[in-house]
Formats: C-alpha cells, structure tokens, sequence
C-alpha cells in the first residue's frame, strides 16, 4: 500500500497539483470510504474517525460534500428498480418456480 501511494503523490506533483488540493481530495477519498462503510451514518461515520458528528458535518460542508447524495447513493433502491435490474421479468413472474429461477439466474 506505502508503494501505491507513493506512486500517487509522486504522479500528483509531477501533474502540479498543490499541497492543499492534494489534502483536500484525500480527506474527501478517505471520508466518502468511511461513510460507505457506515452507509451513510455520520455518527458511526464520526466515532470511526476520532471526531465528534458535529465536526464531520462542518468537514463535509467546508470539503463541499454534499451529504444528501452520499446518503441517496448509498442506499439500496426501491424493490421495483431492484428486480428490474435483475433482468428481464418474464410474463409468468407470478409463478413461484419462475421467480425462483428469476432470482437464481439474477446471482
């Protein structure tokens, strides 16, 4: 891992890009990843990274996340949207042994 960022810092000062900016987007990386984890929590999200929840609310306001999306895009969509993206559904999905194999064929 200490050589892939190594390679990173070293492509992001061969690009130009400032010590702020630099800071900045990782904070912004390494927060989004620990709100993934939390699905979006920001109190459990807080208490992962050492801060209080009303900090990590004013980190995300000044690093211009915007917390409504990350919460929306972490959640799972609705049960329609979910079995269309499975797949076709065929015209007999009301049988049982087909929506067994509907799902089965989803995996």
């Amino acid at each position: 891992m200490k050589r892939e960022l190594d390679i990173l810092v070293t492509q992001m000062h061969t690009a130009g890009v400032g010590y702020n900016e630099a800071v900045r987007q990782f904070k912004r990386r390494y927060i989004y990843e620990v709100l993934a984890r939390h699905k979006g929590n920001q109190c459990k999200a807080a208490e992962e990274l050492g801060m209080h929840r009303n900090t990590l609310s004013r980190t995300l306001a000044d690093l211009d996340m915007d917390t409504v999306q990350i919460r929306t895009g972490m959640r799972r969509p609705p049960r329609s949207e979910r079995s269309l993206a499975g797949g076709s559904v065929s015209e007999h999905s009301g049988d049982r042994s087909t929506r067994i194999r509907n799902i089965a064929s989803a995996r």
